[in-house]
């Protein structure tokens, strides 16, 4: 994998991470909750009836968006040099990883640090830290 750096859209990257921001912002203050993916999801998987519909709602809408935006704009191509056993292990990994660290990248990496929590930054030093080096393993260590 290399980087297209004449591809590279800084305007909407800051756009985007933006939108993030205020979206996730925007939840805290009218729901008084961290947007947290793992946590949300893992509501649905135990859900009571006061949370079901906006767990719900918020997951059509991570589901949603990029339907919308391929409507309107053509999706970038998906690459996955991986198969199907490692994929499914990476996300029972990932899954573990944040049941472990009380919360994903987006509850502690974007809501987390925004509040500047300390066990947020901890938890996204692990969480960087661990991804550097499984990226360095896998593309340097293991391919040789």
């Amino acid at each position: 994998m290399a980087i297209d750096w004449t591809a590279f859209t800084p305007w909407s990257a800051f756009a985007g991470g933006a939108i993030i921001g205020i979206a996730a912002a925007m939840f805290a203050l009218v729901n008084g909750r961290i947007a947290g993916i793992s946590g949300i999801v893992g509501g649905l998987l135990r859900p009571t009836r006061a949370d079901a519909g906006w767990r719900a709602a918020f997951i059509a809408g991570l589901v949603a968006a990029p339907i919308v935006y391929g409507v309107f704009a053509r999706l970038p191509p998906i690459v996955v040099d991986g198969g199907y056993p490692l994929l499914i292990a990476a996300g029972l990994l990932v899954g573990v990883g944040t049941r472990f660290g009380a919360g994903c990248t987006s509850g502690h990496g974007v809501c987390g640090l925004s509040r500047a929590s300390p066990r947020s930054l901890v938890a996204t030093l692990a969480f960087m830290a661990a991804a550097f080096v499984t990226v360095f393993v896998t593309r340097h260590v293991v391919a040789g």
